[in-house]
């Protein structure tokens, strides 16, 4: 179910306000945070933030494109190996 239209989208108040601070400061350091139900606002455009997936942090450099998406949606949390290796034993069975 999604977020009531009357309330606006969820942004995270303090991941906002150091992404305000950075910009005015012109540093381009990452910003590391946990907060992957934020929604990214038009503001984290041109910013690099890390995001944490359970594990570690995944680097998201914020583009136009992402504008509308949760944070959370660019740092997966779950590593796909592979399906089952196809083997010459397995080759002449099929």
């Amino acid at each position: 179910m999604s977020r009531s239209s009357k309330k606006g989208p969820y942004v995270d108040a303090k991941l906002l306000k150091k992404v305000l601070a950075q910009k005015q400061s012109g540093k381009k350091d990452p910003i590391k945070t946990w907060r992957r139900a934020s929604t990214i606002p038009p503001e984290f455009v041109g910013v690099t933030l890390t995001v944490h997936n359970g594990k570690n942090f995944i680097s998201v450099y914020i583009s136009e494109s992402m504008v509308g998406h949760r944070l959370g949606e660019f740092a997966p949390t779950r590593l796909f190996r592979s399906h089952g290796k196809m083997t010459e034993k397995s080759a002449r069975l099929t």
